[in-house]
């Protein structure tokens, strides 16, 4: 899941993201309302955390400019103006949550899962013949067997699940296992698809990781 944090108080910002960092998430981190809105509209974030009081643009404002491109684009605000009438200005503009400053990261971490389950793309359960992966508990196991995984790896084989039987290129790796910052012309995407079919296929009848020549790979059932 990859995650764009809108907020201009850059102590809060990376308080955020890197406890969503440390549960395995991708971050992106903006500090005005501008640059924020169009990043927004312009890359495929599963979510967004916003706050309301942004230079440049309002939170509502950058909410508004979401809603008009990416109807479905979760969004959860997050900000210091708790009063009701704040909150349901927030809701009626398009806001999925609205968690009001102080916060606990725990709470935070829990409205995040919350708004993501309720999403159309999130799915607890994915499964790609004996390859099982929970979301919820983000345990993974092929044929009944447990198999531990890194943050990044298990980032990038959800990635691959969700994406089963269609090729993905290492761009649309990058875009939605790392953040921004991501040297695109590293060799680390093939690093960790090595380490990925060293723990989910070396051991097993079959092997699930296939490279598609020219493209990238895909996760797909060699029997079908």
């Amino acid at each position: 899941m990859r995650v764009l944090i809108i907020e201009d108080e850059k102590k809060v910002a990376s308080f955020i993201a890197k406890g969503l960092q440390e549960e395995g998430y991708a971050v992106d981190v903006l500090h005005d309302g501008e640059s924020g809105a169009l990043q927004a509209v312009s890359v495929d974030y599963d979510l967004v955390v916003l706050d309301l009081m942004l230079p440049k643009l309002s939170g509502l404002q950058v909410l508004k400019a979401i809603r008009r491109e990416k109807a479905k684009m979760p969004v959860l605000v997050l900000t210091a103006k708790g009063e009701l009438e704040d909150r349901v200005s927030g809701l009626d503009a398009g806001a999925d949550d609205y968690l009001v400053k102080p916060f606990a990261f725990a709470e935070l971490s829990a409205r995040v899962r919350a708004v993501l389950r309720r999403g159309s793309r999130e799915v607890t359960k994915l499964c790609v013949t004996d390859l099982e992966m929970d979301t919820a508990t983000r345990t993974v196991k092929r044929a009944g067997q447990p198999i531990d995984l890194k943050l990044k790896e298990y980032a990038l084989l959800e990635f691959l699940m969700r994406n089963a039987n269609r090729p993905v290129t290492r761009t649309m790796i990058t875009e939605h296992v790392w953040d921004i910052h991501f040297d695109s012309v590293s060799n680390v995407v093939d690093v960790h698809i090595n380490s990925l079919r060293n723990k989910i296929d070396r051991s097993f009848p079959f092997p699930l990781i296939q490279t598609i020549r020219g493209v990238g790979y895909m996760l797909s059932d060699p029997e079908k």
